[in-house]
């Protein structure tokens, strides 16, 4: 699940305010389920970059280990 602009803006608004005058214990809960929603997010992003990769040798060889070409088969990435 990909976080939006008006999430991140929300957390940073809560942090600024944290600094300043503190939270009430629902602000402190929303802050804990936006960081999840945004760890979570960059987990995801992280991850479907990092199946993307092909690596290559100086020879130009594909180098590519087992496991993730078997992830890039499994999701249509590679043939």
């Amino acid at each position: 699940m990909a976080i939006t602009n008006e999430q991140i803006s929300r957390i940073n608004e809560l942090a600024r305010k944290k600094k300043t005058d503190g939270l009430s214990q629902s602000e402190l809960e929303e802050q804990a389920v936006l960081r999840r929603v945004y760890i979570d997010s960059v987990k995801e992003n992280f991850r479907s970059q990092v199946e993307t990769v092909k690596l290559v040798d100086e020879k130009g060889n594909d180098v590519t280990p087992d496991k993730l070409r078997k992830i890039q088969k499994e999701k249509g990435l590679r043939s």
